[in-house]
């Protein structure tokens, strides 16, 4: 790892015991091992939950039926109209 930045992080007791649990038990080597791991877990985790969210709303959309608008055209129209409006 030749880019890498200490930071200190403060942990609950109960997290503090699964930590040096997993050095201590050769699941992990060090306590950095852990915590890497945790954050692509996490990083995972966020990413997948953003693409379930974009097919939820994208279902959703579909679900709603036919919208209103023909073309993009009308589409930019009414938007500009919107926007003209919310100007103060």
């Amino acid at each position: 790892m030749s880019n890498v930045q200490k930071v200190s992080v403060a942990l609950t007791p109960e997290f503090m015991a699964l930590l040096k649990e997993a050095v201590e038990t050769g699941e992990y080597t060090s306590a950095s091992e852990v915590i890497r791991d945790a954050l692509r877990h996490w990083k995972e985790r966020r990413t997948h939950q953003d693409t379930e969210e974009l097919r939820d709303l994208w279902r959703d959309g579909i679900e709603s039926g036919p919208g209103r608008f023909k073309s993009i055209d009308t589409i930019k129209k009414e938007a500009r109209r919107r926007a003209a409006k919310a100007a103060p």
